[in-house]
């Protein structure tokens, strides 16, 4: 099918053109159901809150939803891998490489982060006591430019110009020689976008953490799960400005024809560089977070303190701090020379000792606990052997010699994923079934949620684990076919069958929630007999919580006045409290921030210039109001 739009001729190939029906249908019934339930109000008042908890729960819906739509492009790879030379439906060639490059993307960007984000958004200001994050009006625009970020990178899908460049980016593919037309602009600024927000919600983390706990929660009192935004919000800090700049000098390249990855000045090895430095500490980004969520369920539903609490938070900031020493690893056989390759090779190897000790801490928290079979405790569970193997294969490719035959091969995707799944996804659904009744107020059903667990773990090592084997057989990765040799055949149709029970998996949690919904059993503000102060509040959090507020007095000090029948002793006592406004502004910063990046991309100059002048005015008027003055008066 082909159309002209704004003097741009388009070819939707059959998969868009679907793409393009589906999205219309759904988005019809979506209206039509919205109108008919008279939800209109309930969305403007999402649009327009500050408040954590609801922030937290757009994250984790429009995470939800991408994570479907990155499951299925997982599934389209698959099916087309599933025999050997295969061709299924369109995902050959060129389209095959948008559809593993769209993938990546959304898993990592627009999957991963929201989630994790959703949850530290949610649950991080319970925790320690704070009524909202430091900036509510701060942590809206970081959502909104999350949320354009994506739309904008989405949209290329329905343009029929996905990149096709892989997450990585890697120049000098993803510049205007190798990669022409709109694809890969794209990338870049659907990343700065979102990019921009998450710095901003880390910032926001940091000084809520910092400035404002309950009275008596010093840092050596707070759960694990707090510990670990913390340092997960310094990490983004830093590795996410470093991509920003990646993706700045890659765009003036694509648009203002500069030569810092390519030509006689650049090389493509900068961009390497660049985005490694950002990308490995991205990997513990993603896992941190997860590792707070198993140390919060492994010690409420194990009856115990978490064993070892300063080695574990000492462990973290370790292994926050290795993080940024280990980039070239993902740069073995550049020609980086064998001192360097050596020197990562020992420090990839040295972050292994306190991801160990966090293993057996795990353990030694279940030794000797009443322990509860729960759906966050299986997901818990199955995480850490998991974990494990992916941390062995990952010591495998340290090792800079063997990663000479290991390099571009489905052994590194098999690596890859058995990290970020057993870590990251693993832990997103141990964390969303914990605190699901602190987000609703409803508990999921434990049934299906067990159905749920076994499925998905079952089939993400029946995908997985038989990829290691094609690696050492010689498979590459982001190859679209393969001949009938060296059982590679059975090897991938056993991945195929594990992707799609991975994908049947992921039924039973919708019908978990639809069927939660519908039968509508409140819980009361402890249904798990938590340890920590999220638990003391009602159950969804209401918009104010802690007044008055609690003092805490050691680690676990909810669980022990509640274990002695006491209550907490309370204060009135404490900092200012962060305030809650209703506001369009952030909504309309993040799309001014869209459609300034669409100018620029298609060479509208007039739509950026206008968009930048809507933009600057925004945040002029941003700047003449400040809430807190109706609240706590003007400053003299």
């Amino acid at each position: 099918m082909k159309f002209t739009l704004f003097g741009i001729n388009i070819m939707l190939p059959s998969d868009v053109l679907a793409a393009w029906v589906f999205t219309i249908l759904l988005g019809a019934t979506v209206v039509f159901l919205v109108l008919k339930k008279k939800r209109l109000g309930l969305i403007w008042e999402y649009m327009v809150t500050t408040n954590h908890r609801k922030i937290g729960i757009l994250y984790i819906l429009f995470g939800i939803i991408y994570f479907f739509r990155a499951g299925l492009d997982a599934l389209f790879i698959r099916t087309q891998l599933a025999f050997p030379n295969n061709d299924f439906w369109v995902f050959q060639g060129e389209k095959y490489n948008e559809v593993f490059t769209t993938h990546g993307i959304m898993m990592i960007f627009f999957v991963a982060m929201p989630l994790l984000l959703g949850l530290m958004n949610t649950v991080v200001p319970l925790q320690i006591g704070a009524r909202d994050l430091a900036f509510p009006f701060l942590n809206a625009v970081g959502f909104w430019l999350f949320f354009f970020g994506s739309i904008f990178f989405n949209i290329s899908f329905f343009l029929n110009m996905t990149p096709e460049i892989g997450w990585t980016g890697y120049a000098p593919l993803s510049t205007e020689q190798f990669t022409p037309g709109a694809g890969s602009d794209f990338y870049i600024f659907g990343l700065q976008i979102s990019g921009l927000g998450t710095i901003f919600t880390a910032l926001n983390l940091i000084v809520t953490i910092v400035r404002h706990r309950a009275p008596g929660m010093k840092m050596t009192r707070m759960p694990l799960f707090a510990w670990t935004s913390l340092i997960t919000s310094f990490l983004i800090l830093i590795a996410f400005t470093v991509l920003a700049i990646a993706l700045y000098l890659l765009m003036f390249d694509r648009l203002f024809g500069a030569g810092f990855f390519s030509g006689t000045e650049g090389n493509p090895i900068y961009w390497q560089h660049l985005f490694w430095i950002f990308g490995h500490p991205e990997v513990y980004i993603l896992a941190l977070p997860a590792f707070g969520i198993f140390s919060d369920v492994i010690s409420t539903f194990s009856r115990k303190r978490v064993f070892g609490y300063p080695i574990m938070v000492l462990s973290v900031a370790l292994i926050g701090f290795l993080g940024f020493m280990v980039w070239a690893h993902h740069m073995f056989t550049v020609g980086l020379g064998p001192m360097a390759n050596t020197f990562f090779a020992i420090t990839t190897m040295l972050i292994a000792v306190p991801t160990g000790i966090k293993v057996f801490n795990w353990l030694f928290t279940m030794r000797l606990g009443v322990i509860r079979f729960t759906t966050p405790m299986l997901f818990s569970l199955g995480f850490i052997p998991s974990f494990v193997m992916g941390g062995v294969t990952g010591v495998m490719l340290s090792v800079s010699a063997a990663d000479f035959q290991f390099h571009d091969t489905h052994f590194v995707v098999a690596h890859f994923h058995y990290v970020i799944i057993a870590s990251t996804i693993l832990g997103v659904f141990a964390g969303l079934y914990y605190w699901y009744p602190k987000i609703t107020g409803y508990v999921l059903d434990e049934k299906l949620g067990r159905w749920h667990f076994w499925t998905f773990l079952i089939g993400y090592h029946l995908t997985f684990f038989p990829m290691h084997i094609t690696g050492l057989e010689g498979m590459p990765r982001r190859v679209y076919t393969y001949d009938d040799s060296g059982g590679l055949a059975e090897l991938n149709f056993m991945s195929t069958v594990g992707a799609f029970l991975m994908g049947i998996s992921m039924l039973f949690a919708i019908w978990n929630v639809y069927k939660t919904y519908k039968e509508g059993r409140k819980v009361g503000n402890d249904p798990w007999d938590g340890r920590t102060l999220e638990w003391s509040v009602a159950s969804p959090a209401p918009e104010h919580t802690f007044d008055p507020m609690p003092v805490v007095e050691g680690i676990d000090s909810f669980w022990f006045a509640k274990s002695a029948g006491k209550k907490m002793p309370v204060t009135d006592q404490v900092r200012a409290t962060p305030l809650e406004v209703q506001s369009i502004l952030p909504f309309l910063i993040g799309s001014t921030l869209f459609f300034l990046s669409l100018g620029l991309t298609f060479s509208w100059y007039w739509l950026s210039i206008l968009s930048g002048f809507i933009l600057f005015t925004l945040l002029v008027v941003r700047s003449l109001k400040d809430e807190r003055e109706d609240h706590y008066g003007r400053r003299k």
